[in-house]
């Protein structure tokens, strides 16, 4: 029998095998690398080894952490990298050293510089902050600290499933980055630890968070001047200081925060509710167009609050008003209890009065009893059911 073969049908067809072929994603083990996990050898060389390699892959590429606890010191990982598909799969826990004054001084413990399309699936972060916490609390003289997880200059960014243990200081921070999405997250530290915010965002455009839960020192989530386009969603905070944005104009030259929606959240014996903030001084800094929706307080000292008279120590703006314009901001089904008699608070600039507060079925209690609210150089308007009883 001969066999007349169909060049015409064989050629697209090796040509789309080999094509596929060549777009398979590869894959770096850390262990393969000499990652030793025993959560007592310095392991920073090897995954620095897996970034090495993914980076210059022209296929997608996995860097995989297995089970067990790795040490790292400073990690940082920068692009640009030839494929915008690395994906960071971790089965294991990545342990910060204990000495407190390796990662003291130099910012980021690990951080991801420059890059695009990178994905953290998974695994645990231990920052080993308590020792910092406990130099910062006895009034010794102690470095800032290290922020655990840093995206700064990129885009595309997906963390899902990571939870981030005893930072040193803020647990994860968004610099200059468009495009990224935070879901599953768990933030865990004393709710005494000092400036560990759970999720930093600034100068970020397009970022989200959802379905997370943060307890911890500082605010769950702060939000910087710079700030577009946020959505944060289903998170539940305490202990902490709440989500605010801010504090804002500390700069005289500063961008804005526009376009950020807080949705179905659960404040649970935290600090603050919803907060926004500025320091007392002049600032070209802006807040607009915030929606506060479905939020639920369970004894929360300050549940709504915009205090633009933040100015701590009283260094530097004793006397001065705040220039950050703030207008525009939705409170929309508020519940829940107040842990002090005043539950909403709208201390606002002299020079630049918040206009366009809106609220619209509120109900702050404190115990069991209606709430208080104050107001200063504060507008808007109210709808529904608002207890306590508006002072806009």
């Amino acid at each position: 029998m001969v066999w007349h073969i169909n060049l015409l049908l064989v050629f697209p067809l090796l040509f789309n095998f080999f094509n596929r072929s060549s777009a398979a994603p590869v894959t770096y083990n850390v262990l393969s690398l000499g990652a030793k996990p025993d959560g007592k050898t310095d392991s920073t060389k090897s995954f620095v080894s897996a970034w090495t390699a993914a980076c210059g892959s022209e296929q997608p590429a996995t860097i995989y952490v297995p089970p067990g606890r790795y040490l790292l010191q400073k990690a940082y990982f920068n692009g640009k990298c030839k494929n915008n598909a690395i994906t960071f799969h971790i089965d294991g826990t990545l342990v910060a050293p204990s000495d407190y004054n390796i990662l003291g001084n130099v910012g980021n413990w690990i951080l991801f510089e420059g890059v695009t399309g990178v994905s953290i699936r998974g695994g645990i972060l231990d920052g080993q902050g308590t020792g910092l916490w406990a130099c910062k609390a006895s009034g010794r003289n102690c470095p800032s600290g290290a922020t655990t997880l840093s995206f700064s200059n990129s885009n595309n960014i997906v963390v899902s499933g990571l939870t981030s243990l005893n930072s040193q200081m803020f647990h994860i921070v968004v610099n200059g980055c468009h495009n990224v999405k935070l879901q599953g997250i768990k933030v865990l530290a004393s709710g005494s630890s000092p400036n560990t915010d759970g999720i930093h965002v600034q100068l970020s455009s397009g970022v989200t968070i959802l379905n997370s839960k943060i307890s911890t020192g500082d605010d769950c989530v702060s939000i910087g001047a710079g700030t577009t386009d946020l959505w944060i969603e289903n998170v539940a905070c305490g202990p902490g200081h709440g989500i605010s944005i801010g504090s804002l104009g500390k700069d005289l030259q500063e961008p804005g925060v526009q376009n950020v929606t807080v949705k179905a959240v659960t404040f649970k014996g935290t600090q603050n509710g919803v907060r926004i903030k500025t320091w007392g001084r002049p600032s070209s800094g802006f807040v607009s167009g915030v929606l506060f929706q479905h939020v639920i307080m369970v004894n929360v000292q300050n549940p709504v609050v915009i205090d633009q008279n933040y100015c701590p120590g009283n260094i530097n703006c004793p006397g001065q008003v705040s220039g950050v314009k703030i207008r525009d901001v939705t409170y929309r089904d508020i519940h829940g209890t107040s842990a002090t008699p005043v539950a909403m608070k709208f201390d606002c600039s002299k020079t630049n009065p918040c206009s366009g507060i809106t609220l619209e079925d509120v109900k702050l209690t404190y115990q069991n009893q209606p709430a208080a609210a104050s107001c200063a150089n504060a507008g808007g308007t109210t709808s529904g059911l608002v207890v306590p009883t508006s002072c806009l």
